[in-house]
């Protein structure tokens, strides 16, 4: 027997967090319908309109694990509301951006995950860390899916290594999946997580100054990866990456800075939004 379980949510948009670039490992499948891996889990979402959505889990399942990983209990409207009334590019992007959350993601894959996107395109991103994950991550069983449910993307899919797992991992193995370069970047950081020099229950509870200080300690992680891990990993909604897409709308809308201390707690928020406009909304 298929599982499932309903929802009404407001202020969600299951594929537009897909293309979000925030997450690799959640894909839109076609118009109304999201499938992801995450929590060493597979699961699907339907579209059934008027803000109703079908999840490919128990109701349980749903509290449990994605009621938080979808960032559900934050009030995105409000933080929309916030916006400089003036400030004509970032209401766009707010308002084409409807429905993205930040999504609350494990704190070793992201940190890992970011670490392999440096100076790459998000398609080679993610083909990266599903080989990874293909390298040590458990298999994991597909539900039975009935409608609203599609066919799945791929036959076979993999959870995120654990710690352990990924200790296991060879810098051959590494190199084989296309890390290059990053590969030392990646072993190094999964040493300090399987030695204890990291411990992720501890960071988060760390101020954002302090975690700051400790991911861009790490080998290979700079500026840009600390915030996306700080924003994607530690749910620390103030943080503001700036990549080529942000820096290229900081010198065409804000002459060259975004003021991102004008909007704490939310300025990740706005960050993604802006994203998603100019990749996706601006020809």
């Amino acid at each position: 027997m298929a599982v499932m379980h309903t929802e009404h949510i407001d202020f969600f948009d299951p594929l537009k967090i897909a293309d979000s670039g925030q997450a690799f490992r959640i894909h839109p499948i076609d118009d109304t319908h999201t499938e992801l891996v995450a929590h060493g889990q597979y699961l699907q979402i339907a579209s059934l309109g008027n803000n109703d959505f079908a999840f490919s889990c128990t109701e349980k399942e749903f509290k449990d694990i994605w009621q938080d990983y979808f960032d559900l209990d934050t009030d995105y409207v409000s933080a929309v509301k916030r916006i400089d009334k003036e400030d004509d590019f970032l209401n766009a992007a707010a308002s084409f951006g409807y429905g993205i959350r930040i999504l609350q993601q494990e704190v070793f894959e992201t940190v890992i995950s970011y670490i392999i996107s440096q100076r790459r395109s998000i398609p080679s991103i993610t083909t990266c860390v599903d080989r990874f994950s293909g390298l040590a991550g458990d298999k994991i069983k597909l539900p039975k899916l009935d409608k609203p449910f599609v066919k799945p993307l791929k036959k076979e899919y993999y959870a995120f290594p654990s710690v352990g797992q990924a200790s296991k991992i060879t810098a051959e193995e590494l190199n084989g999946i296309g890390a290059g370069y990053r590969t030392a970047y990646i072993m190094s950081a999964v040493n300090d997580f399987a030695s204890g020099k990291l411990v992720s229950d501890q960071m988060k509870k760390l101020d954002d100054d302090e975690l700051y200080e400790v991911l861009t300690a790490m080998h290979g992680v700079g500026v840009k990866v600390a915030n996306c891990a700080m924003l994607f990993g530690f749910h620390r909604t103030g943080r503001f990456p700036v990549d080529v897409w942000i820096k290229r709308i900081e010198d065409k809308y804000y002459n060259g800075h975004f003021d991102a201390d004008r909007y704490p707690g939310t300025a990740g928020i706005l960050q993604q939004f802006m994203f998603y406009y100019i990749r996706k909304g601006i020809t």
